[in-house]
């Protein structure tokens, strides 16, 4: 009998790729969104690439504790992975009550039904739990900084929340938290990708409305930092690869393979990339010259960061497999299907 996971924040860019590529493994899946950040573009896509048109789709909102509840009555769930969470680190700067009223309440909610259930949690973490490290590339010992702003302060309490949890639990509740680099790109099928709403604040979804000519220019922040030309450098990972990991996680929880109740993988490619470049490849691999500039640095941000992920490599048995250049080729046809080109 497949195992059943509830993909909360499903209908997102990375909820909808997990959702792929969970039901091609195998697993029953529960969509739960409230659409706060996407419509159902994405899941009307989740539905034709995997032939399945029964896939439960609930309207809900995880800040609501009742309908969390009825959630978990109604379907008998074995994990839960957690996306139901706003995302923009600069918005995070200028709203942090909202940040911290959505985000925590949120996930408290999931955390108190799974461990009264005996459900299994995987969290959505981020490379930002390391706020500005002393060294990179950043392994799973890696300390834990001050955060840089308060989204990333609430990926640092999330994890804290799960791993009390699971201690709390004694072995009732495992977790996992895979702390992600920077996502970026589209399914091969162009039929879902990265769909923001309103102006993006995520690099490539700017750069392939740029291209396309949604927007007039695009800005990259900081063209001074400590880095080879002055730009930021990010660990840029294939959304499929990222969604893959999340396969290889659940498995390892329900099959009984954690050799602890709490775990922590780092989920990137180990190879940092600096915006410029990606906006250079960009170009390159699509024939197109793109309209940019360089503006102030953006509050939030850090110098450099990018993942050592052997542990990854070593235990969950995954690694990234596209090249950057396959990446940013999907990102510019998922923009084409959009514009229905």
């Amino acid at each position: 009998m497949s195992k059943t996971v509830l993909v909360s924040g499903g209908a997102g860019f990375i909820g909808s790729h997990v959702t792929v590529e969970l039901i091609q493994a195998g697993y029953e899946v529960v969509v739960a969104d409230n659409f706060s950040n996407c419509d159902t573009t994405c899941f009307e896509g989740v539905k034709k690439i995997t032939g399945r048109e029964d896939i439960p789709l609930v309207r809900m909102d995880f800040c609501d504790e009742a309908a969390v509840r009825k959630l978990f009555a109604d379907y008998a769930i074995d994990a839960v992975i957690h996306f139901a969470a706003y995302k923009a680190v600069g918005e995070s700067v200028a709203e942090p009550v909202k940040y911290y009223k959505n985000n925590l309440q949120s996930f408290l909610n999931v955390l108190d039904v799974a461990q009264e259930k005996g459900c299994n949690v995987l969290f959505s973490s981020s490379a930002t739990v390391y706020g500005e490290p002393d060294t990179v590339p950043v392994t799973e010992q890696s300390p834990r900084k001050p955060a840089t702003s308060p989204y990333g302060n609430t990926k640092q309490m999330c994890e804290d929340f799960l791993r009390d949890t699971v201690l709390a639990t004694k072995g009732l509740v495992k977790g996992i938290a895979l702390r992600y680099f920077n996502p970026i790109g589209a399914h091969p099928s162009a039929l879902i990708g990265e769909l923001p709403r309103g102006v993006p604040n995520n690099l490539v979804p700017f750069i392939t409305q740029t291209a396309i000519g949604k927007r007039e220019c695009l800005s990259i922040f900081g063209n001074d930092y400590p880095t080879p030309d002055g730009t930021c450098q990010r660990d840029y990972i294939d959304i499929v690869d990222l969604a893959r990991a999340h396969v290889f996680a659940v498995r390892r929880m329900l099959d009984g393979k954690m050799e602890q109740d709490y775990e922590i993988f780092n989920v990137g490619t180990g190879r940092p990339v600096s915006v410029l470049e990606l906006v250079n490849a960009f170009e390159k691999v699509n024939g197109l010259k793109l309209n940019y500039k360089f503006a102030p640095r953006r509050a939030g941000d850090v110098s450099a960061i990018w993942a050592d992920p052997t542990l990854a490599n070593e235990k969950l048995g995954w690694r990234a497999e596209r090249s950057v250049e396959e990446t940013l080729k999907s990102a510019w046809d998922w923009e084409k299907h959009l514009a229905g080109k």
